[in-house]
This record gives C-alpha cells, sequence and structure tokens, in this order.
C-alpha cells in the first residue's frame, strides 16, 4: 500500500510538472477582460505584473494543457463591462462574476456558444437591458450549459421564449431580483426537459400560470412568488410530482386550495401566502409527509384547521397567520409534531383554551397566538417549552397577570414577550418574587387597564430594550429605578394616570444618549406595529419616549437635551407648564415633537428650525405667543400644528403678525398664580377638544401593538 502511494504521487507530480502554459490567445482574452474594467479589484497585480502563465493568474484555472476552464473572481469589487472577448475562452466551463459592480449588457449569447460552458453566475451586479435570445445548437444535445445564475440584476423586457429549446442540458435556472415582465415563460420544460430549479420570483411578470409547468417531470424547484400573476394554480401544476419547493408568495393568485396538493408527496415546503385564497385546508395536506414549511399566510381562508395537519410530522415552520380561521385549535394534535420549531396562527379567529399538546412540542422557539379569541389561564406546563424565545398572546381574553408571571418567570430564554390587551381591568403583578426574565428584550403589557403602579421588579430586566406599558390605568410616578434599565430605548407609557415631574433618572437613559455598540441580535418572528412597519431586531426600533396622555406637571427640564438619539418625542395632553426648553434643539435626530395640550408659555424657540428630520410636529393648544417662523423646517407645518394657541401669529394662521408689532421678549417672566388658574380652566377645554386632534395626527412610532 505504501508502495502504490509514493507511485501515484510520482504519477500526479509528473502530470503537473507536463501541464502546458496557457496559450497566448487565451492570455490575451482575459488581459482585454481586465482592460474593459473600470476597477479591478487589484486584478492587474496578478495578472499584468506576475507570472507570463496565465494559469497562475488569480481566480484562473486551467487543465492540463494550458486551456482556461474556469474564471472564478467573486465579490471582487470589480466594475464595469463583461468583455464578449471571453467567448475566446474554448475550453471555458464555468464563469463565476457574482456580486461584483458589472453593468451593461450579458454578452449571454456569445458566452454560451462555447462547446464546454456548464455554469454562468453574474448574480448581484448591475447588468440590464434585455436578454436576448439565444442561438441555436447545430447539435442534437443542444448547448451544455446546465446553471444560469442572473439573479439580482437589472435586467428588463420578455424572458427570451425560444431560447430554451438549445437548452436541452439546463438543470437551474436563477432569473429572481430583476425586472423581467410579460407572462411566464412556457417553454422551459418543451427545451429544458432536466430542469430542476426555476426561480423567477421578484419580477413584473403578469398573467396566468403555464399549465404546461406540469409536465416538468424533473422539476424539484419552482418558485415565482412577488410577481404580479392572476387566476388560479392549475390542476396540471400538481402532476409536477417531483417538486420539493414551491412559493406563489405575493403574486395575488385567488381561488381555493385544490386537494390535488396532497399528490406532491416530496414537497418540502409550500409557501402561497399574501396572495387571495379561498375556502378551507384540504385535508389532504396531511399526506405531505415531509413537509416542513408551510406558509399559509395573509390570505382569506376560513373554516376549521384539518386534523391531518398533525400527519404532518415533519413540520418545523408552520405560518397560518391573517386568515379567518376558526373553531378550536384542540383540533390539530400538536403532540405529533415533534420538529415544530414556529407556530403562527396570530390574527384569526380562533377560540377555546389553548391545548395542552402544544406543549409537547419541545424544540418550540416562537409561539404567535395574538388576534384570536382565546381564554382562560396560561398553563404551567408553558415551561416544557425550554428554547421558547418568542412568545405572544397579545389581543386574546387571557385572565390572572399575576400567575402568568409567576409561571413565566422561569423561562429564561425568552427574549419577546407580549402580554397586551389580556387581563382587563386586573393589577399589575406587584410581587417583588418575580424575577428572571434574564434575556428579555421586548416587554408588552399595554392597553389591558392594568391598575398600579409600576412594578419594582421591572428594576430587574437588565437587558430590556423596549418597554411598553401604554393604556393602562397605572398611577403614582416614574419610579427612580427607571435609568437601571440601560439598555432601553423605546419607552411608552402615554394613556395613564401617571404624575409628578419629569424624573431626573428618566433623562440619564444610556441607550437614548448614545450610540450602543453591542452586536444586534435577530428576533425569531418579526414584530408588527402595522403591516408596513416589521422589526426583526430591538435595535431597529425607533428611539421613543412616548408621556403622553398622563398628569404630568412642572416645566420641561433642560436636562431633556440629554437624550440626543431619540427620534420620537411625545409629552403632549399633560401639565407642563413654563417655555418650551432650548435645548430641545440639541435632538438632531428627532422626527416626531409632540408638545400639544399642555400649560406651555412663552415663544417657540427658533433654533428648532435645527431639526431637519421632523416630520410631525404638534404645539397646538398651549399658551404661546409671538410669531412663527416663516422660514426653516418650522414653516413647512400645517395650521393644525399652531392651532389652540390664540397668541401665536404667522402666515400660516389666521392671526398674522403686524410690521410694527414689536417682537415679544424671549424671556418671558413665569405667570402668577391666578393667570395659571384660569389658563387651566381653558385647558381642561382644550383637552377635550384636542382628543380628536390627538387621535388623527398619531405619531408614526406609537401604533397599536398587533403582534
Amino acid at each position: 500500500m505504501a508502495f502504490l502511494g509514493l507511485a501515484l504521487a510520482v504519477l500526479l507530480l509528473s502530470m503537473a510538472s507536463a501541464a502546458a502554459p496557457c496559450a497566448e490567445k487565451e492570455k490575451s482574452s482575459l488581459l482585454q477582460f481586465l482592460a474593459d474594467l473600470s476597477m479591478d479589484g487589484g486584478l492587474a497585480m496578478s495578472w499584468r505584473n506576475g507570472t507570463v502563465d496565465c494559469c497562475s493568474w488569480e481566480g484562473i484555472t486551467c487543465n492540463r494543457h494550458g486551456a482556461v476552464t474556469e474564471v472564478s473572481l467573486p465579490q471582487r469589487g470589480l466594475k464595469g463591462h463583461i468583455s464578449s472577448d471571453l467567448s475566446g475562452l474554448t475550453a471555458l466551463q464555468r464563469l463565476n462574476l457574482s456580486h461584483n459592480l458589472f453593468s451593461g449588457g450579458l454578452p449571454l449569447k456569445r458566452l454560451v456558444s462555447s462547446t464546454a460552458m456548464i455554469v454562468v453566475d453574474v448574480s448581484y451586479n448591475h447588468l440590464g437591458g434585455g436578454l436576448g435570445e439565444l442561438p441555436s445548437s447545430d447539435t442534437i444535445h443542444g448547448w451544455p450549459l446546465q446553471v444560469l445564475n442572473i439573479s439580482s440584476n437589472m435586467f428588463t423586457g420578455e424572458f427570451p421564449s425560444s431560447s430554451w429549446k438549445s437548452m436541452k442540458n439546463l438543470v437551474a435556472l436563477n432569473a429572481s431580483n430583476n425586472s423581467f415582465s410579460g407572462q411566464v415563460p412556457s417553454s422551459f420544460c418543451l427545451g429544458s426537459p432536466s430542469i430542476a430549479v426555476l426561480d423567477l420570483q421578484h419580477n413584473q411578470f403578469n398573467g396566468n400560470i403555464p399549465s404546461v409547468l406540469g409536465n416538468c417531470s424533473m422539476l424539484r424547484v419552482l418558485m415565482v412568488g412577488h410577481n404580479s400573476l392572476s387566476g388560479t394554480i392549475p390542476d396540471e401544476l400538481f402532476n409536477a410530482t417531483s417538486l420539493e419547493r414551491l412559493s406563489f408568495r405575493g403574486t395575488g393568485l385567488q381561488g381555493t386550495l385544490d386537494g390535488a396538493v396532497g399528490k406532491l408527496t416530496d414537497l418540502v415546503a409550500l409557501d402561497l401566502g399574501e396572495n387571495n385564497f379561498t375556502g378551507k385546508i384540504p385535508e389532504s395536506i396531511g399526506q405531505l409527509k415531509r413537509l416542513e414549511e408551510l406558509y399559509l399566510d395573509y390570505n382569506m381562508l376560513s373554516g376549521e384547521l384539518p386534523s391531518n395537519l398533525s400527519n404532518c410530522t415533519s413540520l418545523r415552520n408552520m405560518n397560518l397567520m391573517y386568515n379567518n380561521f376558526s373553531g378550536l385549535l384542540s383540533k390539530v394534535n400538536f403532540a405529533t409534531l415533534q420538529n415544530l420549531e414556529i407556530l403562527d396562527i396570530a390574527i384569526n379567529n380562533l377560540s377555546g383554551v389553548i391545548p395542552e399538546t402544544i406543549y409537547s412540542c419541545t424544540n418550540l422557539i416562537a409561539l404567535r397566538v395574538a388576534g384570536n379569541n382565546f381564554h382562560g389561564e396560561l398553563s404551567p406546563r408553558i415551561v416544557n417549552l425550554k428554547s421558547l424565545t418568542f412568545l405572544s398572546i397579545y389581543g386574546n381574553s387571557f385572565t390572572n397577570i399575576t400567575k402568568a408571571f409567576q409561571i413565566l418567570k422561569s423561562s429564561n430564554t425568552i427574549r419577546v414577550l407580549f402580554m397586551g390587551k389580556n387581563f382587563m381591568c386586573e393589577a399589575m403583578p406587584q410581587d417583588k418574587t418575580i424575577d428572571g426574565f434574564d434575556n428579555l428584550q421586548v416587554l408588552a403589557i399595554d392597553q389591558s387597564s392594568l391598575t398600579g403602579k409600576m412594578p419594582t421588579w421591572l428594576s430587574k430586566l437588565k437587558n430590556l430594550e423596549v418597554l411598553f406599558l401604554n393604556d393602562n390605568r397605572l398611577k403614582g410616578q416614574i419610579p427612580s429605578w427607571i435609568n437601571l434599565l440601560s439598555r432601553l430605548l423605546y419607552l411608552d407609557l402615554s394613556n395613564n394616570n401617571l404624575t409628578g415631574k419629569i424624573q431626573t433618572a428618566l433623562l440619564d437613559m444610556t441607550m437614548l444618549k448614545s450610540i450602543n455598540s453591542a452586536y444586534p441580535s435577530y428576533f425569531v418572528l418579526p414584530i408588527f406595529f402595522v403591516e408596513s412597519h416589521q422589526y426583526l431586531q430591538a435595535n431597529a426600533f425607533p428611539k421613543v419616549l412616548d408621556l403622553s396622555n398622563n398628569n404630568f406637571t412642572g416645566r420641561i427640564p433642560q436636562d431633556i437635551g440629554q437624550l440626543a438619539l431619540l427620534n420620537s418625542l411625545n409629552l403632549s395632553f399633560n401639565r407642563f407648564y413654563g417655555q418650551i426648553p432650548q435645548a430641545l434643539c440639541n435632538l438632531t435626530n428627532l422626527e416626531v415633537l409632540d408638545l400639544s395640550s399642555n400649560l406651555l408659555t412663552g415663544t417657540i424657540p427658533t433654533a428648532l428650525n435645527n431639526l431637519h428630520f421632523l416630520s410631525m410636529f404638534n404645539i397646538s393648544n398651549n399658551d404661546l405667543e409671538g410669531s412663527v417662523p416663516t422660514e426653516g423646517q418650522l414653516s413647512t407645518f400645517p395650521e393644525s400644528s399652531f392651532d389652540g394657541n390664540p397668541k401665536l401669529c404667522g402666515s400660516m394662521l389666521i392671526h398674522h403678525c403686524n410690521a410694527i408689532e414689536a417682537p415679544p421678549n424671549s424671556n418671558v417672566m413665569a405667570r402668577d398664580l391666578s393667570e395659571k388658574i384660569i389658563f387651566s380652566i381653558a385647558f381642561a377645554v382644550s383637552f377635550v377638544l384636542g382628543v380628536l386632534y390627538d387621535q388623527l395626527v398619531l405619531s408614526t412610532f406609537h401604533c397599536c401593538i398587533h403582534l
């Protein structure tokens, strides 16, 4: 054996030494390719200034005859046009120019005319224009091309239809993330009977799904999502029984889900989300024993969930959110779904209690049952879900919030916890023994009319970044321990009965003062405010401080200017008095500033014009005076932003400023007590009138949590 190994090594060494250098013609083609680049990513150093043998150049592979067989230059920062001179490399089999900055057209006709080309990958560039028809092959076997990846470019026009008659060997085509239009080509399987992967996602295809795709007997992956299709899924498509992955997400398809889907027994992933399907999930779904991913979200499906879902024992991810499913969830025996990791059934009409069988799914990492009609108490068995990181029971009719937190405190893996819109009118848990939640980043206990004070156990949540306590009936002051939540970047305490002044501790919140250098971590499921706003990590949340609709009083402190990272500050509908602090001009990241319906006096600081990102500004229903700036950012807001301040004047207001009026002194003396009393009465009236306005002019960052 040792002798044979030595002999083989000698043979390989002799073959390597016998390998011929590249031909001059090959070298010339490569140098012309280099010459067409405006940015070469350092290739010139290797190619022009290196060895004369191009077979030794970076990214170049040759056969033993010195012919170039592979050009592999991904992620090199190359910029320019792809030279058609590459077609001079007659033995070239693989071309990989992906993840660069190439622009212009793709000389595909010249490239595939090679009798050797097997793989072309030019994905993730800036190539554009039409693809063009490909030449016919002179041989009965057609062109040898097997893999063509032109994804993530800017190609336009209709996809060439007759080209594939010569692509008899094509196995994989990825044309996703372009701007191809017209109908989905129906000739793929006719010209390329071996095609196994067809990805046309994120284009502008229209029309119906060609029924002839059902003749693609070798097709394993069909992805046509995010186009503008119409009609239904043709019955013939279910004849493509080799399919393993099928996606028509976001295409506008309609109709019912055909029971013939049960014929696709090799299916691993089925994504029909974001369409207009109606009716029930067919019972035949239970025949898909290999199914791991099922996405039927954002449709109009209804009825009870079929019990046969229990037969899909390979399921890992099931997303049925935003439909009209009803009945009992217990129809499905989740004890058989031991591989289930993500279950999302939010925003349906399911009722009853959460079935105990769910707690047998010990691999579950995300459970979202928000927006249904579930009731009862949280089961102690939920602690069996040792890997659970995301839990949302938001918007149901659960009871006994204290018991729920006593149970969940043992779940140290939870990072996202939505409990809001449950436990109506109960008392906020004050039990000091509640601890745990070591990894909790997002907590929502909102819209529940909970009574009591902000509980001290919240101060133990050292990793908390987002806290929603809005729309309750909490009273008392903001506790001094609030600054112990050093990672907090989003705090919503609006619509409560909180009192007192703005605490100094609130102005010492680390994450609102300086940029966090911690590496961001991602959630298992996106967090929704509204459908158009989704967040996959806590750091992506806007930096928000919302104290609106409470009974806070005193002056707005100058130290509020320390919260330099704030994107939204809402202090409306309180009893703050005194002047608008000049320090607000330091909050240069502000997009929302709402100081409406308070007792503020004095003039509008002109320095607020420095807040160039403001998209929503409201100081209505105060007692401000003087002129509204006629230039700069503040002048761009409508009259409604200044309403209810009869002493204000400006070109956009009913009360115009007289040229002879002297500007008021910016250092206005404090009003005497009697004036405050009179204005307080006026404020009470304006408060009621302002509520409607406040509801109409909601901040972008103050939306009801859905999930």
